[in-house]
């Protein structure tokens, strides 16, 4: 078979070699397009394919650059136009008499539904070679489908209608996956949605076409023979899923809208126009009875979908009963007619007929006409053929018509490819709008223009037009190139004057305030515009300068703000008396350099607020920064200062956990000179131990001393563990001090009774109380009535110490006793204990003959063993090795050094055979010491059960396998 892609355009490749003068070639036809060109090609141009099908085509099919065909009565032929050389041939399988009646392409290409003659329909996905049924389309005649253009994939279609020859509108969806378990089949549902009707009958749904629309607002436009229907509703967002049958019942309660036509010819076709590939079609073309209805697509009206409607009537030769067109195409400014042995093509700007190919009738009657909506080839096949058009530069000149009609936007689209042309449209449009006073439109016009800068700028000028040359500018300055540095600093400067000068004018109206708010955000919009960053930021004196000199302060700091230059707004404000103001761009801006350098000016005017703002800093400042900040009020600070500073060290200290010395050191100087009673709170919270501690002991000493803390000073002492100095200093505070500061040494008894002599001592000597020093007795168990009597005068009588030395005596007594009694119980300790040990030299065991070693599992009395009294049984040498492995190093030296022992005393044994009598007491000698060192090896490895001691829980936390052997054992195991 040959490629269906064989090109051959021998008359255009030599007429791509000819010049033809231009005065002699034009378009003959009157119409559309009457412009001279060196050479003119035709609009439309025919190519037959070099292709001789094995069977005659029945029906015909092209989307995506994927053509499908229908061959003889069974034979479905696939083509990737991308790949022509590899065609997919598929036999369809039916036995039946059934034949193909439609097919139906996917925009995507890869859906293709072969609707057949006995009310079936099968479908073929791209990647596949399977034809499956749709089980649930059976008994219904497809007559149209409409695709779901915005969600429908490869894999699967998404809600689609069908449309059947009795007038029925199905909801259908169709999956390329081979289904679940309960469902196998491609149709995941079909359902009834709506059914259109002719003169009270039902009439066959031609076409159907889905579009969406602005707002989630749907378009479906279905047709019928001489009606064209139109349902327009909206789906919630994501719902597009669901399908479309929501919109059908939206208009369940009203007739839908649509166009008849009274006359008759058995169908209809309906064809569209997209510009874009997935965009809205923006014009449509229906062939029905009377001609071709033609128009525009709105999607904003909210009564009909069509606006600027028209009829083109057949021409007289197109006689219905005769010959009746078969197929219809619709391009930018043209639609095309098929008729049984020709094309005709007519321009819908003036609908004339520009032209008309008429084919041989070697090839047969012209059977269908297809547009593919991706590539916007037209194909047309008869039963032994196919041709393909090519449209070149359709709208060439239709730009110098629609100029010449006023209609600017229409003529920029279609000469947008040619700056000369486009620059003449420009150019007549800005004079049209200048002349009629759209000021503003002919600026915009203006500035994309070739026309002389200085002599628009001056146009505008002299009109006293400055919103205009405000948005000439603006424009101007967008079209500048990057490298055009001058101009683009010149244009930069003028808007910025023309923006403070508009800004002035409107700030003055009070009636105005929503305009300069509008205005004022657009020239904001304009300062941060980042395509002119560097223009702004080179030139940021001037600009400031500018602003300086209208006095607008709010776009002076808007300004520094997208000039990172906060630190000029801060001066400015500070310099203006303005602290609070200030104090908000460097709150707003968070910039923790900007806080160091002007905390310490703000400090003086605003402390609450700026303490304010520190804490909501939190720790994106550095404490230790702001510490110059805080010393202000040292000389002449007020007391809301201190207060202030002070506040803020606490919630450095409390609340952000600060642990730097020179903060603590800081707060504690602030407590010692201005908070005194927070001073002592602040040590006791702080910590009683030096690791706790993040202040500078000596120091805090030394501040306590110097304001004459005592009782600070004796729990800095404390933290030191200066007990004596403590309890010194807390002797000349209180006593009752003193003493909790002498019971802290808790594990040295010797330093706690000199801590308490010293207390006993002051207790006579300086304060003469006897009973106090005897309370002292009693609160330390570590002193005696002798140790305190040196500290007493003579002339004290015994009177005052007969009750301390009657409760000493007694506590001696007392003391004595209880020594006999733990006499009396270790003795009668020792004895039960010799009972128990003479009970043990007793004790026994019975082992049956088929006990087992609780290791190795073989029978135990074959070998030595031992067995404990927890019920294990162990052989001599199974016990040995659990053993020694968790065994000390000392001990498994010794053990291995009583080995020797053994085994040296066993061989001497067996070498003498007849012993002298001096020999025999040696050998005793020799078994004492055998038995001796057998003894010493028990204690070793059978002191204790192996399974149930202290070895099987001290091994609890060792790894099964040794790790320095880990590595060796997960090789062995690879």
């Amino acid at each position: 078979m040959a490629s269906i892609l064989d090109q051959y355009e021998d008359s255009q490749n030599i007429r791509q070699h000819s010049r033809v003068s231009a005065a002699n070639i034009g378009i003959t036809h009157s119409g559309f397009v009457n412009v001279r060109l060196e050479e003119e090609k035709p609009i439309f141009n025919k190519q037959r394919i070099d292709f001789s099908p094995p069977e005659k085509i029945n029906h015909f099919s092209v989307c995506n650059n994927q053509l499908c065909m229908s061959l003889g009565k069974d034979t479905l032929l696939r083509i990737d136009l991308g790949k022509p050389d590899q065609p997919n041939q598929i036999e369809l399988g039916r036995k039946d008499d059934s034949k193909v009646h439609r097919l139906f392409l996917d925009p995507t290409g890869s859906h293709l539904v072969i609707s057949l003659t006995t009310n079936e329909c099968v479908y073929l996905n791209r990647n596949t070679q399977k034809v499956r049924s749709l089980s649930r389309w059976r008994g219904h005649l497809i007559e149209s489908i409409g695709w779901n253009k915005l969600i429908g994939s490869e894999t699967n279609t998404g809600p689609i209608l069908v449309g059947t020859s009795q007038g029925i509108i199905f909801e259908a969806e169709i999956s390329a996956s081979e289904g679940s378990l309960f469902n196998t089949n491609p149709d995941q549902f079909f359902r009834q949605v709506h059914s259109l009707e002719e003169d009270g009958k039902p009439a066959p749904v031609c076409c159907l076409e889905v579009e969406r629309g602005l707002e989630s607002k749907y378009f479906i436009v279905a047709t019928t023979r001489k009606r064209l229907f139109q349902f327009v509703g909206k789906l919630a967002e994501g719902s597009e899923q669901q399908g479309f049958s929501s919109i059908f019942s939206q208009n369940q309660d009203l007739l839908p809208s649509f166009q008849e036509f009274p006359v008759n010819m058995g169908y209809s076709e309906i064809t569209f126009y997209t510009s874009k590939l997935r965009s809205c079609p923006k014009t449509f073309a229906w062939m029905m009875g009377n001609g071709v209805l033609y128009g525009q697509l709105d999607y904003v009206r909210p009564d009909s979908l069509l606006s600027d409607v028209q009829v083109w009537e057949y021409t007289q030769d197109i006689d219905l009963n005769f010959v009746k067109p078969i197929s219809i195409v619709l391009t930018q400014f043209h639609f095309l007619l098929l008729l049984p042995d020709r094309v005709r093509g007519i321009c819908t700007l003036n609908g004339q007929v520009v032209h008309e190919d008429v084919f041989p009738d070697k090839f047969g009657m012209l059977k269908k006409m297809i547009k593919d909506p991706v590539t916007g080839l037209v194909w047309i096949y008869t039963e032994k053929a196919v041709f393909r058009y090519h449209i070149q530069r359709e709208a060439r000149d239709v730009w110098q018509m629609y100029m010449n009609m006023n209609k600017f936007d229409l003529a920029k689209e279609y000469c947008k490819d040619r700056p000369e042309c486009l620059d003449m449209v420009l150019a007549k449009e800005a004079e049209h709008c200048f002349q009629n006073k759209r000021y503003l439109e002919s600026a915009k016009c203006y500035a994309l223009t070739q026309n002389y800068f200085e002599e628009i700028a001056l146009k505008f000028i002299e009109a006293k037009q400055e919103e205009a040359l405000k948005e000439f500018l603006i424009k101007k300055l967008i079209n500048l190139k990057p490298s055009e540095k001058t101009q683009i600093t010149l244009l930069v400067t003028w808007l910025t004057e023309l923006y403070l000068n508009r800004l002035g004018q409107l700030e003055a109206d009070d009636g105005k305030q929503h305009l300069f708010l509008e205005t004022r955000e657009e020239f904001r919009t304009f300062l941060k515009s980042p395509k002119h960053k560097d223009c702004f930021y080179n030139n940021r004196s001037t600009i400031y300068d500018l602003l300086a000199s209208h006095g607008d302060v709010d776009n002076m700091v808007y300004f520094s703000v997208i000039m990172q230059d906060y630190e000029r707004v801060v001066s400015h404000y500070c310099q203006h008396d303005d602290y609070s103001a200030a104090l908000d761009v460097l709150s707003k801006h968070c910039d923790d350099k900007l806080f160091y350098k002007f905390s310490p000016v703000l400090m003086q005017h605003i402390p609450k607020k700026v303490v304010d703002a520190w804490i909501q800093m939190g720790n994106r400042l550095d404490p230790k920064n702001l510490i110059p900040a805080l010393v202000n009020y040292s000389q002449m600070g007020s007391m809301q200062q201190i207060t202030e500073t002070i506040r803020y060290m606490e919630f450095c200290v409390y609340e952000l956990d600060v642990k730097d010395e020179a903060i603590h050191n800081y707060l504690l100087s602030l407590y010692a000179k201005h908070k005194p009673d927070a001073l002592l709170w602040y040590l006791e919270q702080a910590g009683t131990h030096v690791s706790d501690i993040h202040y500078d002991l000596k120091y805090a000493l030394r501040l306590c001393a110097e304001h004459g803390y005592l009782r600070a000073c004796v729990l800095v002492y404390k933290i030191m563990e200066l007990y004596e100095e403590a309890v010194d200093l807390a002797l000349q505070v209180d006593v009752d001090l003193a003493k909790s500061c002498a019971d802290l040494p808790e594990d040295d008894e010797e330093l706690r009774k000199k801590l308490w002599l010293k207390i006993a001592r002051h207790v006579v000597q300086e304060e003469k109380d006897v009973k106090k020093a005897m309370n002292c007795l009693s609160s330390c168990n570590l002193l005696k009535i002798e140790d305190i009597l040196p500290f007493f005068p003579d002339f004290v009588t015994i009177d005052h110490f007969k009750e301390a030395i009657c409760n000493s005596l007694e506590e001696y007594n007392q003391h004595i006793e209880e020594l006999k009694k733990e006499m009396e119980e270790a003795t009668e300790s020792a004895k039960r204990i010799r009972d128990d040990i003479q009970e043990m030299r007793n004790k026994y065991g019975v082992v049956e003959s088929q006990e087992k070693c609780a290791t190795c599992d073989f029978p135990l009395l074959n070998r030595p063993f031992y067995l404990f009294l927890c019920g294990h049984m162990f052989h001599y040498d199974c016990l040995f090795q659990e053993v020694i492995p968790h065994l000390s190093a000392y001990k498994q030296n010794k053990l291995e050094e009583l080995q020797k022992k053994l085994a040296a005393t066993t061989q001497t044994t067996k070498s003498r055979h007849r012993p002298r009598e001096e020999d025999t007491v040696s050998l005793g000698k020799g078994q004492g010491s055998r038995e001796q060192i057998k003894s010493d090896i028990d204690d070793i490895i059978a002191c204790e059960c192996v399974y149930c001691g202290e070895l099987m829980i001290k091994s609890i936390d060792k790894p099964f396998i040794d790790p320095q052997k880990f590595d060796q054992e997960m090789s062995s195991w690879l």
